[in-house]
């Protein structure tokens, strides 16, 4: 049988096309941290509100992927089917991000939720437009099954950083977020659209797509969907990274009103924050290494567990818990955190070949698409119910006392609920149906079909 051999990236090329990660993790991050909480305290729409802009911007957010996944796999350019939205989304991309923490000069509420409910979609159309095809050049730069996840942390880096940054450098810039600090919010979003336009920009340059991939025939969408729903690989792949990253949505959005109104420690938020996100940065290597020695179904598992107990305890804390003991659990936290950017991201491409195989075609647009589609119809249900409850839980914003009952949803909404999805994903995981060694062989079984070819 033919061995597929061992393939490697330049450092070069891991450095331009992962540093666009930042781009879209502080975006992303600092939409789901800030933003909920900056149209309930700082612009002072209620959370129904609140809740209803999220819930119809999600919806779109999930729409659109799908669409712009097919569109880039049908795409034909001299710059290939991937790098051009790269070339063109990056600097809309910023502009719309910017357009976010902009209070429109009136108090009507319908008004103001007419605003941010046109401008999420905005955002978010240049978000997808420009993150689909980036996600999908990870199965076409490296087709080797450990190079990928090698990849995967040299993106996870940035996207690590780009988390760190948006939870502390905002909130420096800002303060508390308070009526009276609007123009330090929206001064932030300028600031950081024009820094984020940057980095797509460097990916779009430092990158290559191979010449085969985008010269081959158009598929139709029902091709295209059908090549998803048959392979068996992609399917638990979706479930694991839609159940994983629903509940890190949760924990980001719940994340400041827990350190605020349950462990009064707003002030010390950017400590805290820091501390989970320096510590996921550093220990990325260990999940690389445990992913090499086992593989990567088996490290997703043993991970998950892991932050699923962390999660759990948070229930447990109290304004009276020591300080010190909260910085051990962000510490703890980080370590399942850097397993969830590494494990759930490189399991996806390897589905790829998969489909190759079957097919002889590659949709890695629609694969990427409808794994994000299903994670964010979950999130778009997820997040704004969870907002309704704390809703009716008696919550006040900017009160500095809350009902017990509000300080308890808070505490059910940032550890119980997250901890279930996480169990949900270590089930599809342990199902997941492609070892290393089917990947290679599958690897091998096409490498052999193409050399059939060119004879």
């Amino acid at each position: 049988m033919t061995v597929a051999t061992k393939e490697r990236l330049p450092r070069r090329t891991k450095f331009l096309y992962s540093i666009s990660d930042f781009t879209f993790s502080f975006t992303d991050t600092t939409m789901s941290v800030l933003w909920a909480i900056f149209m309930s305290d700082v612009v002072g729409l209620k959370l129904s509100y609140a809740a209803l802009v999220i819930l119809i911007g999600r919806v779109w957010d999930a729409i659109d992927d799908p669409l712009f996944g097919y569109l880039t796999d049908r795409t034909r350019s001299r710059w290939g089917r991937r790098r051009p939205y790269l070339l063109f989304g990056a600097i809309p991309l910023g502009l719309t991000f910017a357009m976010l923490w902009f209070r429109p000069p009136t108090q009507n509420a319908i008004l103001l939720t007419v605003y941010y409910t046109i401008a999420y979609m905005l955002y978010d159309t240049f978000y997808t437009m420009i993150t689909m095809p980036y996600y999908t050049l990870t199965p076409e730069l490296t087709q080797d099954y450990d190079e990928r996840t090698s990849l995967t942390m040299y993106r996870m880096s940035f996207s690590i950083i780009g988390s760190l940054v948006a939870f502390i450098v905002p909130l420096m810039m800002i303060g508390e977020m308070h009526p009276a600090n609007y123009p330090r919010v929206f001064m932030m979003g300028v600031i950081f659209g024009a820094i984020c336009a940057v980095p797509p920009l460097l990916a779009f340059f430092g990158t290559r797509e191979r010449s085969e991939y985008y010269t081959q025939p158009r598929e139709g969408i029902v091709d295209s969907f059908k090549a998803v729903y048959k392979n068996r690989p992609f399917l638990f792949s979706a479930g694991i990274f839609l159940f994983t990253w629903s509940s890190i949505d949760i924990i980001q959005v719940f994340m400041l009103y827990f350190l605020k109104y349950r462990m009064n420690l707003e002030a010390q938020s950017d400590i805290i924050l820091g501390t989970i996100f320096v510590t996921a940065l550093i220990v990325l290597p260990l999940w690389n290494w445990i992913s090499e020695k086992t593989d990567k179904r088996k490290a997703y598992i043993a991970g998950m567990i892991f932050l699923s107990a962390v999660m759990i305890t948070l229930i447990m804390l109290s304004p009276a818990t020591s300080f010190t003991f909260i910085l051990v659990i962000a510490v703890l936290a980080g370590i399942g955190v850097s397993a969830v950017h590494v494990l759930t991201w490189s399991i996806i491409p390897d589905a790829v070949e998969v489909d190759e195989l079957a097919t002889g075609q590659r949709h890695e647009g629609i694969f990427y698409s409808m794994a994000t589609f299903f994670k964010k119809i979950t999130s778009a249900m997820l997040v704004p119910a969870s907002l309704m409850v704390l809703n009716w839980s008696g919550y006040v914003s900017n009160s500095s006392t809350q009902t017990p009952s509000a300080v308890l949803a808070i505490r059910i909404l940032m550890g119980p609920e997250p901890s279930v999805l996480l169990l949900a994903g270590i089930f599809f995981a342990a199902f997941y149906p492609l070892s290393r060694e089917g990947h290679l062989e599958t690897r091998a079984k096409i490498d052999a079909r193409r050399a059939a070819k060119e004879k």
